[in-house]
């Protein structure tokens, strides 16, 4: 076993030729190299969905309805977000996005209008009052 390994030993400081499997390898990723083909390269791409999320905003729809009903629009708004949470359920990212889109943008206007009309109220029934007296 000892003289085994002085033997390697003793190749390697030698200088001799590595063994015959190595030179083969080096010999076939040479002869290989780069490909030569015609054809044009192809690639592959994976699209890769991530959960997103999409708000469907049904409570915030619930409020408007239930409380600051203006012109319908909370109504309006609670419909929409409905179908945006069916969309969401089959699986239709996109639909479920542009239905959540108009579900914001409803409860938007429900909101700021039914706080403009409640300011409007409270100043008239101000002014009113400072005026009867």
């Amino acid at each position: 076993m000892s003289r085994a390994s002085q033997t390697v030993f003793t190749r390697a400081n030698a200088g001799l030729p590595p063994s015959y499997e190595i030179l083969k390898e080096e010999h076939e990723v040479a002869v290989l190299g780069a490909p030569h083909s015609s054809a044009p390269a192809s690639s592959t791409v994976i699209n890769i969905h991530s959960e997103t999320s999409v708000p469907d905003h049904v409570i915030w729809s619930m409020f408007n309805t239930l409380f600051v009903n203006f012109c319908c629009l909370g109504f309006t708004a609670f419909a929409y977000s409905v179908k945006s949470r069916d969309r969401k359920m089959v699986g239709d990212m996109t639909g479920a996005q542009s239905y959540a889109s108009t579900t914001k943008c409803l409860n938007i206007f429900a909101l700021i209008f039914s706080l403009l009309m409640t300011v409007v109220v409270i100043v008239l029934i101000v002014t009113l009052g400072l005026t009867a007296f």
